[in-house]
């Protein structure tokens, strides 16, 4: 897609179950944001559906189905969705890394046991298969002296990611498909979240015709090769590395104003090991060992579940998320950009942007954003088991509900 140029994408379901798509980071009208119960109704067997929106901002997105999320997702139902910038980067080429990890059995096919409870209470299915855009990775071509854009997407249903490229220096330029301050990130290690995305710059400066190392190190004691960085024997390029500037053009988000913004806050309560002090009144709550302040959302949607907070339109407002528990969340805001103020208190640099905010357990974090959404908005963890086991609510921007179903 081409930022501020409409599109318009017939889905044409020929699944055997109802289906949705939600364009994830995708700043659109509550009626495309594909939350069946919430703002359409489901896509059954057969019919088609139109969403139609103009993409606000350039960056690095995907699309993944909200109905039957685990089993949809969990099998592939997914992909990159990219908004080009009106004035594309200095750099020689780019590439797409959508990462996703699979359960297979000793034939080869996905393993059965989506939904296992057990699992949802702790870190979710993580499976024994990781693949880059569908496959299992063979080398990464590269050439010498070449400067290459990056964008990485975590598509995976559980599986937190930390990479690193060996004897390289990747600059972060994006998180979540909004421009940061060009940095390298601590430790040298791209930490990504189930459906977070970075887009990250590399000068190749290895040598030509060796091999270099990109490892995923996030889970103790059971790190693995991604994929190889695999030089050419040809010349480099260049002889140094592009002399021209690294920043992305800013997207058009509106700028919450901190002095004056009102201040909620969010506890992600319950699991395995912790859930200390939790009251769970949602819906559906035989299957519910996740909460968000005390409720609980189970599913992918529901039609009439109540608002945990409603948001003046147009208002500034600072969220605390805190994680009362014992494990990883990835939280998904529909709807909303926001800006990533403090961790722990501490001030956040870099000027991030995002639409999904990684908490380690017992972690806090400040998040700020203009609610000039109008809408019933989804927040939810993007560990799917988390979130089908509880961890999910609705933020109401705004009074008028005329595009909920």
């Amino acid at each position: 897609m081409r930022q501020g140029e409409p599109v318009r994408i017939v889905v044409d379901n020929k699944l055997e179950q109802d289906t949705t798509v939600h364009w994830h980071g995708i700043r659109l009208p509550i009626s495309m944001d594909g939350v069946p119960g919430i703002s359409q109704l489901p896509i059954r067997p057969g019919e088609t559906f139109v969403y139609a929106f103009t993409p606000p901002d350039a960056g690095t997105f995907w699309y993944h189905p909200h109905a039957n999320s685990l089993q949809q997702l969990g099998r592939g139902l997914a992909g990159p969705l990219i908004v080009e910038e009106k004035e594309p980067p200095p750099v020689d080429r780019e590439l797409v890394w959508m990462v996703m990890d699979w359960r297979l059995g000793t034939d080869g096919h996905i393993a059965a046991g989506f939904g296992n409870m057990m699992e949802a209470g702790m870190a979710g299915r993580i499976g024994n298969t990781v693949t880059i855009n569908g496959i299992v990775p063979a080398d990464e071509p590269v050439r010498s002296g070449e400067r290459v854009r990056i964008r990485l997407i975590n598509a995976a249903l559980a599986r937190i990611m930390a990479l690193r490229f060996q004897g390289h220096r990747p600059v972060v330029v994006a998180i979540d498909g909004q421009p940061c301050d060009p940095h390298e990130p601590a430790g040298g290690r791209l930490l990504l979240g189930p459906a977070m995305r970075i887009d990250v710059v590399l000068d190749m400066q290895g040598d030509p015709g060796r091999r270099y190392t990109v490892t995923d190190d996030f889970y103790d004691g059971i790190d693995y090769t991604l994929t190889h960085l695999a030089y050419s024997a040809a010349p480099p390029v260049r002889p140094h590395p592009l002399d021209a500037p690294l920043g992305l053009s800013r997207n058009p988000l509106p700028e919450p104003d901190i002095t004056t913004a009102e201040r909620r806050e969010l506890v992600l309560q319950g699991g395995m090991m912790g859930g200390r002090g939790m009251r769970m009144d949602g819906m559906d709550m035989g299957r519910a060992v996740w909460a968000i302040n005390g409720m609980s959302m189970t599913g992918d949607g529901h039609a009439g579940m109540p608002p945990l907070t409603t948001l003046e339109l147009g208002r500034s407002y600072i969220v605390r998320l805190r994680n009362d528990t014992a494990w990883w969340h990835p939280i998904h805001l529909h709807g909303h950009s926001f800006r990533v103020l403090h961790r722990n208190e501490a001030t956040v640099p870099n000027a991030i942007w995002s639409d999904t905010v990684l908490l380690a357990p017992q972690e806090s974090a400040d998040i700020a954003f203009v609610a000039d959404n109008p809408g019933d908005w989804m927040v939810h963890c993007h560990v799917t088991d988390h979130q089908t086991a509880g961890m999910m609510a609705v933020v109401r921007v705004g009074d008028d509900q005329s595009g909920r179903r």
